[in-house]
């Protein structure tokens, strides 16, 4: 696997673009649908905090490529997501810092994301491996995370600060390359069923 190079996708009425300064203000309105920042156990930015976001994840480069979700339709910003820990030279990387605008969530849009994301990761770059990880009290995103087929790997304990100060213990999931050929078959199964609802 080389090193990741900043790259757009698009799939399903939503376009991933590098996470760039210009996002900034759709950033600040797509955390304020449901004034994201306020949850315990993720890392959404506050308004005023994100430039800072912004330009951290870029400043990360290239251990993590940020990207900012765009609604196609409307070319509004409704979140953003990212590659992160990065390892070419185990072919290994991760999809997180993914969050998206409260009328967002539980529609098609993480799925379609996931799904260009993976599809990229394994298809182009040659991953061996994604891994995705989250709070172990965030129980949504454990669900999510399990609906798209990856594998528990376990948990680290005491691993990471939350923003209220309190040490999280991380929830390790992965999906093989051997995998990924039965699991992109299924997000596009629950693609094609949210098309027909």
């Amino acid at each position: 696997m080389d090193h990741v190079l900043p790259i757009t996708l698009e799939l399903n009425g939503v376009r991933l673009e590098p996470l760039a300064p210009h996002h900034a203000e759709g950033l600040r309105a797509a955390a304020g649908d449901g004034e994201l920042w306020t949850l315990r156990v993720t890392s959404v930015p506050e308004p005023d905090e994100v430039d800072g976001y912004i330009f951290k994840a870029i400043e990360m480069r290239p251990t993590r490529l940020a990207f900012a979700v765009i609604d196609i339709a409307s070319g509004a910003v409704i979140g953003s997501t990212s590659y992160h820990d990065i390892v070419p030279a185990v072919d290994r990387l991760e999809i997180g810092y993914t969050w998206y605008a409260k009328s967002r969530q539980r529609s098609h849009v993480n799925t379609s994301c996931k799904l260009l994301l993976m599809t990229h990761a394994f298809e182009t770059l040659g991953a061996a491996l994604v891994g995705l990880r989250t709070d172990n009290f965030n129980h949504a995103s454990q669900a999510a995370i399990e609906r798209l087929g990856a594998k528990k790997d376990g948990v680290l304990r005491h691993h990471a600060q939350r923003r209220d100060g309190t040490v999280r213990d991380t929830v390790m999931y992965s999906i093989a390359a051997g995998e990924w050929p039965e699991i992109k078959a299924h997000l596009r199964y629950k693609l094609e069923q949210h098309k027909a609802d």
